[in-house]
C-alpha cells in the first residue's frame, strides 16, 4: 500500500538511512536465512524508534524509498506496520504475543453514521462474540470502548504502537479501559466504515485465531458467518438507521484496507440514492465527473479516483465520492495484465475490470448515464478550511462539493 509522501528536507538522518539500507537488503537477499537476518535488524531498529516516538525518522526513510526504490519502500512499510500492530511482551519471565485487531463495519444511510464512545455492556457482549466465534481458545482480549470512524483511528505507526501496547497490558492484567469523554469530530459521508479495535494476547507461539488452532481454513469462513449472525443485533443498535455489513476482524492494517475497498461500491450507490431523494431528481438527470488523483501528476501512479456529482443543467458539484486505490490497482499497472493468455481465455477466465471500468459500471447500474472521464491526472488537493477533498466538475476544475442552498436542512454539509 502506498501512502502520500510529505514534503521536507531530502537529507536523511542516520537512523532513516539505516532503515532504508535494511529494507533494501531485505529485498536483495539471496536466501531466506539472509532475509531473516536483515529483517531482525530492521525490526529491532523500528521497535526502538516506535518506543521513542520517532515517527519522523520512519517517515523520512519511507519518503526517500517511495521516490527511489518501490520494492524497498514496500518492505519497509510492511515492517513498520507489523511492528506497530504487534508486540512481544514479557511478564514474570513469560513471553506473550499481542496483535492489534480491527473489526470493520460497513455502513450506509441517508442520515448520519454514529461514532464515538460505546457502553461497557456493549464492549462485553461484542468481546464475548469474538471469543466464541473467531478467537482460539484461551486468548486474552481487550477491546477499546469506542466505535471509530476512519479519521479517528491511529494515524501513524507510533500511534498504532501506543494503542497496541496499552490494550495488550489491559488484556494481560484484566483491567477495564475507561470510556473516552469525547472523540474527534468526523466528516459525514453517506457510506463509510466504522471500526472496533481490540488486542488479542496469547503465550508466545500459540494460535490467535480459531482456524489457526484447528488448522482448517474452512473454519475461517464459518467464523465470519457466525460473527455476522451473532454480532449484528448489537452493531445495529450502535448504528441506527444504517444498512450494515460486517467484515472479518483481522490485523489492524489489513482490516482497514479491506474496509476501504469494500465500502467503495456502497459509496457510489448511496450517493446516487441520496441525491435522487434529496434533490427530487432522477438518476438520469445527474452527471458524474471522474478524475484520477496522485502525488506525482506527471509520471506517478494514481492514488485514488474522485467522482464529482452535479446535475445535468448545472456544473456545480453537489456531492463527491473518493475511490482509493490499493496495490497495483492503478490503470497503468493493470494495462499490462489486461490480456490473459489464450489458454486461460479459452477456459472461460475474464480479465479483471480496471477501477475506472468498475466505477463506470456502478454508475450506469445506478442509473447515471451522463459520465465524464477527465484524461489528465489531478493533484491531491483538499479544502484549506475544512480539509475535505476537492472534486472535479464537468469542466475539469477542482471545487468544493456543496449541496444547493434550498436542499433540505442537514444535507448541505455532506462532501
Amino acid at each position: 500500500m502506498r501512502r502520500q509522501t510529505k514534503t521536507g528536507s531530502h537529507k536523511l538522518s542516520a537512523d532513516s538511512q539505516r532503515l532504508a539500507t535494511f529494507a533494501s537488503a531485505v529485498v536483495l537477499s539471496a536466501s531466506r536465512i539472509e532475509e531473516r537476518g536483515w529483517e531482525s535488524q530492521l525490526d529491532a531498529l523500528l521497535q526502538k524508534l516506535l518506543k521513542a516516538d520517532h515517527q519522523d525518522t520512519i517517515d523520512g526513510a519511507l519518503d526517500h524509498l517511495f521516490q527511489s526504490d518501490a520494492n524497498a519502500y514496500d518492505a519497509l512499510m510492511e515492517a513498520a506496520e507489523a511492528n506497530s500492530e504487534s508486540a512481544v511482551i514479557e511478564i514474570d519471565d513469560e513471553l506473550y504475543d499481542a496483535l492489534l485487531l480491527a473489526v470493520p463495519i460497513l455502513a450506509w444511510t441517508r442520515f448520519s453514521i454514529a461514532s464515538g464512545p460505546i457502553a461497557a455492556d456493549v464492549v462485553q457482549t461484542l468481546s464475548a462474540h469474538l471469543n466464541a466465534h473467531l478467537l482460539a481458545p484461551n486468548v486474552k482480549l481487550a477491546m477499546a470502548p469506542t466505535l471509530f470512524a476512519i479519521d479517528q483511528l491511529p494515524r501513524s505507526h507510533v500511534e498504532a504502537w501506543t494503542v497496541t501496547q496499552r490494550l495488550a497490558q489491559a488484556a494481560l492484567k484484566g483491567t477495564v479501559l475507561r470510556t473516552p469523554t469525547a472523540a474527534p469530530e468526523t466528516a459525514p459521508f453517506l457510506a463509510d466504515t466504522r471500526y472496533l479495535l481490540a488486542v488479542v494476547v496469547v503465550p508466545a507461539g500459540a494460535p490467535l485465531m480459531r482456524w489457526q488452532a484447528s488448522m482448517d481454513l474452512a473454519d475461517r469462513d464459518a467464523a465470519l458467518v457466525h460473527w455476522q449472525a451473532q454480532a449484528m443485533p448489537t452493531i445495529t443498535r450502535l448504528l441506527p438507521g444504517c444498512g450494515i455489513e460486517l467484515l472479518l476482524p483481522e490485523a489492524y492494517y489489513v482490516a482497514c484496507r479491506e474496509g476501504d475497498r469494500q465500502i467503495r461500491p456502497a459509496s457510489i450507490n448511496a450517493a446516487v440514492h441520496f441525491l435522487n431523494h434529496t434533490l427530487s431528481i432522477d438518476a438520469s438527470k445527474l452527471q458524474a465527473s471522474i478524475g484520477s488523483f496522485g502525488e506525482d501528476t506527471v509520471n506517478g501512479r494514481a492514488d485514488e479516483y474522485r467522482i464529482g456529482f452535479s446535475t445535468s443543467d448545472n456544473t456545480d458539484v453537489v456531492y463527491g465520492v473518493v475511490w482509493p486505490l490499493y496495490g497495483e490497482e492503478d490503470e497503468e499497472n493493470l494495462a499490462d495484465t489486461d490480456a490473459l493468455p489464450l489458454q486461460r481465455l479459452a477456459a472461460g477466465e475474464v480479465p479483471m475490470p480496471t477501477p475506472l471500468e468498475e466505477i463506470t459500471t456502478l454508475l450506469r447500474d445506478a442509473g447515471v448515464t451522463n459520465i465524464i472521464t477527465h484524461p489528465d491526472r489531478f493533484p491531491l488537493e483538499f479544502c484549506e478550511d475544512c480539509g475535505a477533498p476537492m472534486f472535479p466538475d464537468p469542466e475539469a476544475e477542482l471545487v468544493h462539493a456543496e449541496m444547493p442552498e434550498d436542499a433540505p436542512q442537514g444535507a448541505t454539509h455532506f462532501h
